[in-house]
C-alpha cells in the first residue's frame, strides 16, 4: 500500500469511527431488484406520465424524481397521480431531489450565494421545500430525499459552516421523523469537507448521493478517490461523466458517459467492495431526443462495467 492509499484507507477508517455507517442501518427504502441497476433520473413536472413512461420504454425499472417543478404544490392530488403512475409502470422510485427554490448560479462565481443550505437568504425556504419534499415522498413509500448543501466552507472556523451544520441536522431530523434517509449530493465541497459534515451533523441517517462527475466538474476531486473517503456513507449515485474545469469561472464540461475521465469500473469496483447494493442512476444533461440517444448509449456502457465488476 503506497502512502496515497494509505491515508485513503485511515481517512475512512476515522469516519466510520465518528460517525455511524448507514450500512449499519436498517435498508428503508425500496431498492431496485438486484444490486447496483441501472436507473435513470427524471423530473416529471408538466407531463408525468410521459417520463414514466418513457422510463420504460428505455428500459429501466427504476428512477430517481428531481421535483423542483412541485415546491409549494405536493397536493394529495398529485401524490394519488404519482401513485398510480409508479403503480401502472411497475417502477421502483429510489430517491426524490429538491434544490430550490431560489436564484441558482451553476458555477464558481455566484454558485458560493446562491447553491444549497449555505447561502443565508434562501437557507429557511429551501430547508422548507426539503420538508414538504419528505412529506410527499413518504406518502409514496419514497425514502430517500437529496440535495446540495452548497459550497460548505473548508474551514470549520468560518461562521457559515456552523449555520449549516445546523441546516443540513435540521433537515436529517426532519427525515430521520418520516423515516428517511437525507443524503448530501457530492460536487461543491471537497470529499474531505463532506466527511466532516458528515461527522460534525452526527445524525445515523445523514448520507452521501455520489455524483461521479460534479466531483470533477467543480475540480474537487477524482470520484475513485472520494470513494475512498466517503465509501460507507454512499447510498445513491448519479452516473455522470465530464471534465474538469478549464475556465476559472464556469464548471467543467458534462459529457457522454465513457468520454469523459470518470474511471466508472474503479468507482463500481470500490463500491461493491463496500456492499453497495443501490441504484446507478443515469443523469445526462441534454434534453429532447438527444438525450434519449445518449441515454440510450450510456446504458449500454454503464451495462458492460457493471457486468464485469459484479461477475
Amino acid at each position: 500500500m503506497n502512502r496515497r492509499d494509505f491515508m485513503s484507507f485511515l481517512a475512512a477508517v476515522t469516519l466510520t469511527q465518528t460517525v455511524p455507517s448507514v450500512a449499519a442501518l436498517p435498508m428503508t427504502s425500496p431498492a431496485p431488484s438486484k444490486p447496483m441497476e441501472i436507473g435513470i433520473l427524471i423530473a416529471p413536472f408538466g407531463s408525468p406520465e410521459d417520463h414514466f413512461r418513457r422510463v420504460r420504454e428505455l428500459g429501466f425499472n427504476n428512477c430517481f424524481l428531481s421535483l423542483d417543478g412541485y415546491i409549494g404544490g405536493f397536493t394529495s392530488a398529485v401524490v394519488s397521480q404519482f401513485r398510480d403512475l409508479i403503480a401502472k409502470y411497475n417502477l421502483t422510485v429510489t430517491a426524490v431531489e429538491v434544490v430550490g427554490p431560489g436564484r441558482l448560479e451553476w458555477n464558481f462565481t455566484e454558485g458560493p450565494s446562491t447553491i444549497g443550505l449555505v447561502p443565508p437568504g434562501t437557507r429557511a425556504a429551501r430547508i422548507d421545500a426539503l420538508r414538504q419534499v419528505s412529506s410527499f415522498a413518504k406518502q409514496l413509500g419514497i425514502l430517500q430525499v437529496q440535495t446540495h448543501c452548497g459550497f460548505i466552507p473548508e474551514d470549520p472556523a468560518d461562521p457559515l459552516y456552523a449555520q449549516t451544520v445546523e441546516a443540513i441536522r435540521e433537515v436529517a431530523r426532519i427525515c430521520q421523523r418520516n423515516g428517511q434517509y437525507f443524503l448530501m449530493e457530492t460536487g461543491q465541497e471537497t470529499p474531505t469537507t463532506m466527511s466532516r459534515m458528515l461527522r460534525d451533523v452526527a445524525m445515523p441517517n445523514l448520507a452521501v448521493g455520489l455524483d461521479t462527475a460534479n466531483l470533477i466538474l467543480y475540480g474537487k476531486a477524482n470520484p475513485d478517490d472520494a470513494v475512498d473517503i466517503l465509501g460507507p456513507h454512499i447510498r445513491s449515485i448519479h452516473a455522470k461523466d465530464g471534465r474538469w474545469p478549464t475556465d476559472p469561472n464556469q464548471l467543467g464540461e458534462e459529457v457522454l458517459i465513457g468520454k469523459g475521465l470518470v474511471n466508472f469500473k474503479e468507482v463500481f469496483t470500490k463500491l461493491h467492495r463496500l456492499g453497495y447494493v443501490g441504484a446507478v442512476t443515469v443523469e445526462r444533461e441534454t434534453s429532447g431526443p438527444q438525450q434519449i440517444q445518449d441515454v440510450r448509449q450510456e446504458k449500454l456502457y454503464l451495462e458492460n462495467i457493471l457486468r464485469d465488476v459484479l461477475a
